[in-house]
């Protein structure tokens, strides 16, 4: 199933106040939502969760809750972190069947810049989506979508339709609309924002 194991308990003390005594105890605080069963408050060890959240493979990832002899898919959608110490303070997780397509949003990345003689002639990657929802399989949700700028010049254009999306993986939106531009001045860049907000609209 999934690669990592969160061990829960239930906590009886819901809301802020709940939540903050967990906290003082060395836990983080969760509520698992979704399926057909009401939402539970629950918590994870402060440690624990920290590791699991610093391999990069808990948000937006299938993990395998635990509680007792008791196991259950689930996807950590939301991970509240505190603004000054960047500690965990809150986390939502959202039950799942391992195999059911689920919507969630996957970051956009672009390599070999160096490569592209529109960025080597002073034009600009202007990213109009830093993140795409995607529907997928829970247990084979891509980890990122990567774009390679090679041969790329000022005016092109990024969409959707031009990235190789895994077997199974689809984009929710259902047109062909824009990820990125090679942009050669702020004129240009623009434009670019301008078509994806009438795209958006539309």
């Amino acid at each position: 199933m999934a690669d990592i194991i969160l061990n829960v308990e239930l906590r009886e003390r819901i809301g802020t106040g709940g939540a903050r005594a967990a906290r003082r105890e060395g836990l983080v605080p969760g509520v698992l939502y979704g399926g057909d069963k009401d939402p539970v408050a629950i918590t994870v060890k402060s440690n624990e969760f920290r590791k699991a959240l610093y391999t990069g493979k808990l948000l937006g990832h299938l993990v395998t809750l635990k509680h007792g002899n008791e196991t259950q898919p689930v996807i950590a959608k939301v991970v509240d972190m505190h603004p000054v110490t960047d500690e965990p303070m809150h986390f939502d997780l959202f039950r799942v069947d391992a195999h059911q397509t689920i919507k969630i949003s996957i970051p956009v990345h672009f390599k070999n810049q160096e490569a592209s003689p529109g960025l080597k002639k002073g034009g600009t990657l202007n990213v109009v989506r830093h993140e795409v929802e995607l529907a997928c399989p829970a247990d084979a949700i891509p980890e990122e979508l990567v774009f390679d700028l090679t041969g790329l010049e000022i005016g092109d254009t990024i969409r959707i339709g031009a990235f190789e999306l895994p077997e199974g993986v689809t984009a929710t939106v259902d047109r062909d609309f824009v990820i990125a531009t090679i942009a050669g001045s702020a004129a240009s860049a623009s434009e670019a924002a301008e078509e994806a907000a009438g795209e958006a609209e539309g």
